[in-house]
């Protein structure tokens, strides 16, 4: 039997209830990729979310900068701890937020981990975020069994929590996790952390069909893809690709002036895969 196809009932975002609904009428995928607030600092990163915007992303992923990033690599710990040095605060990822949202429409994911939250109080957090135009939560160390601490508030504030799937995720607790997500799910391609090599996809397809099937949302996969043809791959069978490392990676790579264009470039080349 076909798996029905994802659904935006369950969607409380405006903007990315929209978003998917033209791609899914398009035919197209969602480009999603993911860079750290305040990396080297909040003006750049203005500048490099307007490229991303420009060049094609459908969704950004904004990381809220967090001492112990458990989940990501190197390249993402190391951003988050310039961005730290550099000053960046949780209320100072919500002002780029705001400025962000006076020029574009491209849905805000905030990514990040569940200690800033708890600083700035988890009702006042969603209520903040959605002030200044964010769109969902995606909150790595928050377990499904806890969501509700935040999700009551998200729902509230008409906010997203986009829920993570793994490889070891049984059936049983796709099902327990989905109870808490909305937005869409993102499927994490592999056992391991950011930056790590691309897993089997036969095996990933598998899985985001099934996760797709038992949660009615669209399903994007991150972790491992760095290459337009990684990006083409896994947009044949999933409903976004998201990409983070290696744009970190990249964007470190250059001086701060030449970022934006560099932001530009790359979305536009993972854009023209995602779309052959």
């Amino acid at each position: 039997m076909d798996a029905p196809a994802p659904s935006a009932a369950r969607t409380l975002s405006p903007r990315l209830a929209r978003t998917f609904a033209r791609l899914a009428t398009e035919g197209r995928k969602a480009f999603i990729p993911y860079i750290t607030a305040g990396d080297p600092d909040l003006a750049t990163t203005a500048a490099i979310m307007d490229a991303l915007a420009a060049g094609g992303a459908s969704v950004i992923e904004l990381g809220v900068p967090f001492s112990d990033p458990m989940a990501d690599g190197e390249v993402i710990q190391a951003a988050m701890l310039r961005s730290l040095a550099a000053g960046t605060t949780f209320t100072s990822v919500l002002a780029l937020v705001r400025d962000f949202r006076a020029r574009f429409d491209t849905p805000v994911v905030l990514f990040g981990y569940l200690n800033p939250l708890y600083r700035h109080g988890l009702e006042r957090a969603a209520r903040d975020a959605a002030d200044a135009g964010a769109d969902a939560f995606l909150v790595v160390d928050l377990p499904p069994e806890e969501a509700h601490e935040l999700t009551t508030h998200l729902h509230r504030a008409s906010l997203d929590f986009i829920a993570l799937f793994t490889p070891t995720s049984s059936a049983e607790r796709v099902r327990t996790i989905a109870a808490e997500a909305s937005g869409f799910a993102y499927y994490v391609s592999m056992a391991g952390i950011t930056g790590d090599a691309l897993a089997d996809l036969d095996e990933v397809e598998r899985r985001v069909a099934e996760v797709r099937r038992l949660t009615g949302l669209p399903v994007a996969v991150g972790f491992g893809i760095r290459t337009p043809d990684d990006a083409a791959r896994v947009a044949l069978f999933a409903d976004g690709v998201v990409v983070g490392s290696e744009l970190v990676r990249a964007l470190a790579a250059v001086p701060p002036s030449e970022a934006p264009a560099l932001a530009l470039a790359f979305t536009q080349r993972m854009r023209a895969a995602i779309d052959l």
